[in-house]
């Protein structure tokens, strides 16, 4: 793009009304109003927002930035796994019905917090269970051919994918229809402690997470019959968390040894570095879009700390103090 600068240089021009078609890089001083303006694109960004009731790690997530459902986790240290649900509303959390199931290191996804689906978990054991949330319960519904903890997740309470985790980790994939889990094509790379994100059990993306013992930043897309290899994170980290399409993904947080703040956008073909979070931290929540995310909970340990993420690119006009 074309700049102010690049035109007419870094002088400031005097106008008695704001210019109507505004380049990037343009400073002007409005004489009617006294005030010194430029214009320009915002940069990405992580807000706070509202703190969850109860501070945990480890939980589902589904959802939008204004709309979020998060449920289970571990409230360690001194709690443990739990059914606790919360409702986001863009400003605060409320806790709603909890889930049939404790649980944490499950799976969830879910396009909206009134229609979710919850998989997997553990410990102790292996928890292949799976309910399905309508807005106001949780209903158990069939479970998963393969129990498993620290697994990926993507699409909605209808249409789902689950993929990857267990310890040692597995390639598993399943296919959620509505009614029934079944058996398809596993991942390239068997890993757990992974993240996904996607629309439907045809259309998802799987990143990031720890083959054993190292973290890998491999991602893969799933075209609702096969996993293919794609274009890699540009940190390996394990405990990261997700949210978006297939075509359009948001990665953050994790550990890579200490816990990371580092958040990455994916177009469909390459992964970018983005503002990294405030607070760093693994084994959190993730909703909404890679332009409008949301990101909660997680280990610091168990902490109720909620962001929100905003994509950089907008344009806007900034008003300066002048004394």
């Amino acid at each position: 793009m074309t700049t102010y600068q690049e035109i007419n240089g870094t002088n400031i021009e005097l106008v008695s009304s704001d210019p109507s078609n505004r380049l990037e890089g343009q400073i002007w001083y409005n004489t009617t109003t006294n005030k010194l303006k430029a214009f320009g694109f915002t940069s990405a960004v992580w807000a706070s927002g509202g703190n969850m009731d109860t501070g945990r790690n480890g939980m589902g997530g589904a959802g939008t930035q204004t709309s979020a459902l998060a449920f289970g986790g571990d409230t360690s240290p001194g709690g443990g796994k739990v059914t606790l649900t919360e409702k986001y509303n863009g400003s605060s959390w409320t806790e709603v019905n909890d889930m049939n199931t404790a649980r944490y290191q499950l799976a969830g996804c879910g396009a909206t917090n009134t229609a979710s689906l919850a998989f997997g978990g553990g410990p102790p054991g292996d928890l292949a269970n799976s309910e399905t949330w309508n807005g106001s319960n949780w209903t158990n519904t069939p479970s998963l051919n393969t129990g498993r903890p620290l697994l990926g997740g993507a699409g909605t309470n209808t249409s789902a994918l689950a993929f990857g985790g267990k310890y040692p980790p597995t390639n598993a994939t399943e296919s959620w229809n509505g009614s029934n889990w079944t058996n398809v094509n596993g991942l390239n790379s068997a890993r757990m402690k992974l993240a996904g994100s996607g629309a439907s059990n045809t259309s998802a993306l799987a990143f990031g997470g720890q083959p054993y013992p190292n973290s890998t930043a491999a991602t893969e897309l799933w075209n609702g019959s096969n996993w293919t290899e794609v274009g890699d994170l540009n940190s390996a980290r394990n405990r990261l968390a997700g949210c978006g399409s297939q075509t359009a993904a948001l990665a953050f947080g994790g550990a890579t040894g200490p816990l990371s703040a580092l958040t990455e956008s994916w177009n469909g073909t390459n992964w970018s570095v983005q503002t990294p979070l405030n607070l760093g931290r693994s084994s959190m929540g993730g909703a909404g879009t890679n332009t409008s995310g949301l990101g909660f909970g997680g280990y610091d340990p168990a902490t109720a700390a909620t962001e929100e993420f905003t994509a950089g690119g907008s344009p806007t006009t900034v008003t300066f103090a002048v004394s």
